[in-house]
């Protein structure tokens, strides 16, 4: 099918040189970048084109799925999400976000050349116990159950919310969070106060909390 360019973003050295080695190990493919965070992730993307995207879930800056959305925006690639973890509404945010693959890192060594090679050929690839929820419904029409856990995962926050809150958490001021995001300290600290709001958060110590519980940041 001739040759493959590729993104691997992940934050940690050893894991971006481990699976570049297990992907150029491949012929015809390329791991064409690398990036540290999720907003070099984006920034790369939209310069080398890749025809696919891997991702690493818990990135700082922009962790995986709002990269993912960022990239999907501009990019024709299809992403591939690797991460520690399984949790039902990581899940379901993943798939929501435009990624056609989820893969664990514990299984990686194993699935990694699988896994891209099912997204160059426009097909999906899951873990196994993703893809049992797939087979089973899960993507279905949510239960009431599901959607109040949607709301208390903070599902209801906007695009930028989300990205605000995760360089709140990883400590930025609303001046560092205005010059990442390209807007006004102002507009910075109307979401800020807006999220606190609406996730019931009375200080940072609380988003750094929220942030970890649900994987938007790592401790």
């Amino acid at each position: 099918m001739g040759n493959l360019r590729l993104l691997v973003a992940d934050d940690h050295d050893v894991v971006r040189r481990g699976v570049r080695t297990l992907l150029e190990e491949q012929p015809g493919w390329e791991v064409a970048a690398e990036a540290a965070d999720g907003r070099e992730a984006v920034e790369k993307a939209k310069l080398v084109q890749p025809d696919v995207t891997i991702l690493d879930l818990s990135m700082p800056e922009l962790n995986g799925l709002e990269a993912a959305r960022e990239i999907l925006k501009t990019v024709p690639t299809k992403v591939l999400i690797l991460t520690m973890y399984d949790s039902d509404p990581l899940i379901r945010q993943t798939l929501e976000a435009g990624a056609r693959g989820y893969l664990l890192k514990s299984d990686a060594g194993r699935d990694l050349v699988s896994a891209v090679d099912a997204l160059r050929r426009n097909k999906t690839f899951f873990t196994p116990k993703v893809a049992q929820m797939v087979l089973e419904g899960y993507l279905g029409r949510p239960s009431k159950e599901n959607e109040a856990d949607n709301r208390k995962n903070g599902l209801r926050l906007t695009v930028r919310q989300k990205q605000i809150l995760q360089l709140l958490a990883e400590g930025k001021s609303s001046k560092e969070v205005a010059v990442a995001l390209n807007i006004s300290v102002k507009t910075a600290e109307t979401h800020r106060a807006n999220i606190m709001r609406r996730l019931d958060c009375h200080s940072v110590t609380e988003l750094v909390r929220y942030a970890i519980r649900n994987h938007i940041i790592e401790a």
